[in-house]
């Protein structure tokens, strides 16, 4: 797993990468990247696969700002980031969301 962040010269945002690499996850069919920049919308934000079987996604979000996000694996499996810049617990589960500041 891994967050890149490259902040924009022209603008108040940051383009962010999200990656799970392939030995993280090598069943995976699909992931979707669900969090506060999406309303945990399990359709909105798929990610994609590449050759290697690793899946990414990028968002450009406005700095100062934070989200909590998660992934969901194949429609059942939560997983967190280990890059998160922090964890926090979660509204609606007993679970942690990771938490991306920009």
């Amino acid at each position: 797993m891994s967050i890149s962040k490259q902040y924009l010269k022209t603008k108040p945002a940051c383009k962010v990468t999200f990656k799970l690499t392939a030995d993280r996850l090598p069943a995976a069919t699909q992931v979707a990247l669900l969090g506060e920049f999406n309303d945990w919308d399990p359709a909105a934000l798929p990610m994609k696969k590449s050759k290697s079987g690793e899946f990414s996604a990028t968002l450009t979000l406005p700095v100062n700002s934070e989200y909590q996000f998660r992934y969901l694996v194949d429609g059942g499996t939560w997983l967190n980031d280990e890059d998160a810049d922090a964890y926090l617990p979660s509204r609606v589960s007993y679970d942690e969301n990771s938490v991306i500041r920009l």
